[in-house]
C-alpha cells in the first residue's frame, strides 16, 4: 500500500508515541549541521506540520531565522521503524499557538518546563512539511511522500 501525507503522519504519531523524542537537525552560521533531540509532535486540525517548543533565546532559533530548512528523523526506540522529514520552520510566538501546542501535547513537553521556565519565553517551532521518507530497515522499505503545495498554516 502506497504512503499518503495521512499515513505517514498516522506512523509518525505511532513512532512518536513509542519514542517520545526525534532529532532536529538545522545549519548553523557557518552552513554546518546541528542536530538535537527534541520532543516534536502533531496536532489535530494542522495537517501536514510538526511542532515543537523552544526558547527564544536558543541557538537553534538564530539558526532557524537564518535559514529555516530543517530535518527531522525520528525512529522506533528498537530502530526498527525510521522516518525521516524535511520542511521549513516557522518561529511562531502567537500566545494562542503556544497554549493550544502546550494542550495537545503536555505531557511529553514536561521537560521543556523545566528547560524553560518562563513559558511566556518560549516559541513555537511550526515545520510545514515538505516530504518525508519511511524506513523499515530490517525489511527493506523505503517509502517516500511528497507533501502537497499551498498554505498549511496561518502562521507564516
Amino acid at each position: 500500500m502506497a504512503q499518503t501525507e495521512d499515513s505517514l503522519l498516522a506512523r509518525v504519531d505511532e513512532l512518536l508515541a513509542d519514542a517520545k523524542t526525534g532529532i532536529l537537525a538545522t545549519i548553523d552560521e557557518q552552513g554546518r549541521p546541528v542536530m538535537r533531540w527534541m520532543t516534536p509532535g502533531t496536532m489535530k486540525g494542522r495537517r501536514g506540520c510538526l511542532f515543537a517548543i523552544t526558547s527564544e533565546k536558543s541557538a537553534k532559533v538564530r539558526q532557524l531565522r537564518n535559514n529555516p530548512q530543517v530535518q527531522w528523523m525520528i525512529q522506533s526506540r528498537n530502530l526498527d521503524r525510521v522516518v525521516v522529514l524535511r520542511g521549513k520552520v516557522n518561529i511562531v510566538e502567537s500566545a494562542s499557538l503556544k497554549m493550544e501546542v502546550f494542550e495537545q501535547m503536555g505531557r511529553r513537553l514536561r521537560m521543556a518546563w523545566r528547560v524553560n521556565v518562563n513559558p511566556e519565553e518560549c516559541v513555537v517551532l511550526e515545520t510545514v512539511l515538505e516530504d518525508g521518507v519511511w524506513y523499515e530497515p530490517m525489511k527493506d522499505v523505503r517509502e517516500t511522500v511528497r507533501f502537497g503545495e499551498g498554505e498549511r498554516s496561518g502562521h507564516e
